[in-house]
């Protein structure tokens, strides 16, 4: 007998809300059975706009409590993430969740414990670590293309206004966290991927020119990894520039700057760069973010009962490490030691 579809509820029906329902609907094994909301008549606009028909609820426990619901995929507001992953956890249902997945140290440990504690399958959503020229960087680094890492250089740049859509003018703090933890934490993420490493010590210095956040705007954190590779991270809220996602790795062999290839052992006699045709992060709207990809691997690590390489335990360190950036800005610069507790 062909094996059931799993039965898929999108929690918060904002904006990347849609983008993950246009992907969901695209896979064969999964089929959306429940979207929820405070506010229903926005739910109803999600089905809407995807053309999609399905029961919609403004309580998340009748989510939880709903035996069709196999999979809960929670876009609510980001200072929910962890509150709503614990509680989806607790329920037996797998779960895939927005980033920042937590604000605080306290909540992200607390995700990371009931997803563990579980045993269900989860994925944070990281969407970058589909991106064409991030999955070919990864590949090229495997290969062993430009030889031994020493030099990580992941930078996001984005003119973010304080309208964005996890923006609260009456809460700030409590619903965006901080540059790295809203937007940043793409490029922090990006680095320990690209890595495969842990960073060890981080040191960061930031600054608030335009004023336009409570929080400072632009940030540049300084690593060390365990192995021994450095690196650099940096996310710019105030400049005024078309979306960036900037990549630069260093090796002993050779370089990779975003899509562009130095490679001493791919080509000995090389004298110009060699341009892999990829699809680069140049946009930070949703429609262009690789949720296919993103959403494929979760339900196959589902269907498969393995674990995704972005599941909440290691989705954990790149918020901790986002967290500790944060730290050492409110520290004047004084460099922190990971894991946090350790300092």
């Amino acid at each position: 007998m062909p094996q059931e579809k799993l039965g898929v509820a999108i929690h918060g029906a904002g904006w990347v809300a849609h983008a993950h329902a246009r992907s969901w609907l695209k896979n064969p094994h999964a089929q959306i059975v429940l979207v929820s909301d405070v506010d229903p008549d926005r739910a109803r606009r999600l089905l809407e706009d995807v053309g999609a028909d399905c029961a919609v609820r403004d309580r998340y426990e009748d989510v939880l409590t709903d035996p069709a619901v196999d999979v809960v995929d929670i876009c609510s507001p980001s200072h929910l993430h962890a509150e709503h992953g614990i509680a989806a956890a607790r329920a037996g249902k797998h779960l895939q969740v927005e980033k920042p997945v937590a604000l605080t140290l306290e909540d992200n440990r607390a995700l990371r414990d009931a997803v563990a504690k579980a045993g269900v399958k989860s994925q944070a959503s990281f969407v970058l670590r589909w991106n064409p020229m991030i999955e070919t960087l990864k590949s090229l680094l495997t290969a062993g293309a430009i030889g031994k890492l020493f030099y990580v250089e992941v930078d996001y740049w984005h003119a973010i206004k304080p309208t964005h859509h996890a923006w609260n003018l009456h809460s700030r703090r409590a619903t965006a966290g901080s540059t790295m933890l809203l937007a940043g934490c793409h490029a922090v993420d990006a680095a320990r991927w690209l890595a495969g490493d842990e960073v060890v010590e981080v040191t960061a210095y930031a600054n608030n020119v335009k004023g336009n956040f409570e929080y400072e705007a632009n940030v540049v954190a300084l690593f060390k990894f365990a192995g021994g590779i450095i690196g650099k991270v940096s996310a710019l809220f105030d400049c005024e520039m078309p979306y960036a996602f900037n990549v630069d790795l260093a090796g002993t062999e050779g370089t990779l700057r975003d899509n562009r290839v130095w490679s001493k052992p791919l080509f000995p006699r090389q004298n110009d760069w060699a341009v892999v045709p990829a699809v680069l992060p140049t946009s930070s709207d949703v429609n262009h973010h690789p949720f296919d990809g993103e959403i494929n691997h979760l339900v196959d690590c589902i269907l498969q009962n393995r674990e995704s390489h972005c599941n909440l335990a290691d989705a954990y360190r790149s918020h901790e490490l986002c967290l500790a950036i944060d730290r050492s800005i409110a520290a004047g610069g004084r460099p922190i030691r990971l894991p946090l507790g350790s300092e």
